[in-house]
């Protein structure tokens, strides 16, 4: 069963101003690398790649959502290599309960002890267990994104 929530479309003009600020905030960090959170996380690492003219973007997939019921534990895909990097940021969407960014952030860490790495999100909510380093909106209802409802195909 699915909770209904009140909801905010987030279109892709707010995106392209939202992130243009997000580069704006991060551009001090000169990051070497990319690594974007898939799904959410990818477009935003497409458009701040460009921005930053950074080529060197790597995914990770993360499960912790079915729809919109959230599941127990997190489960991390995919390896990424990340040899003479120094530096890398680390792009979700948002940061809703924390949970995904979290666990992301410290198994990077824990797998690359000499690699400094930042994350940045769109939006973050205050109740999450995690902040990012960087991050443009503060949720405050669910946000239903262009790309999670404009493609969608019936």
């Amino acid at each position: 069963m699915s909770i209904i929530r009140p909801m905010k479309y987030y279109s892709y003009e707010q995106f392209a101003a939202d992130t243009n600020k997000l580069i704006q905030k991060v551009k001090g960090f000169e990051p070497d690398a990319i690594v974007g959170i898939a799904r959410g996380g990818l477009t935003l690492s497409h458009a701040v790649a460009e921005g930053l003219n950074i080529r060197e973007v790597q995914t990770l997939r993360t499960e912790l959502y079915d729809e919109d019921t959230k599941r127990s534990c997190i489960t991390i895909h995919n390896t990424i290599t990340l040899s003479e990097i120094k530096k890398v940021l680390v792009l979700d969407d948002i940061a809703d309960s924390g949970d995904t960014l979290k666990a992301v952030m410290e198994s990077l860490l824990c797998g690359n002890p000499n690699i400094e790495f930042k994350s940045a999100t769109l939006y973050y909510k205050k109740t999450s267990i995690y902040e990012p380093h960087f991050w443009v909106n503060e949720a405050t209802e669910w946000i239903d994104f262009f790309w999670e409802r404009d493609f969608k195909q019936d």
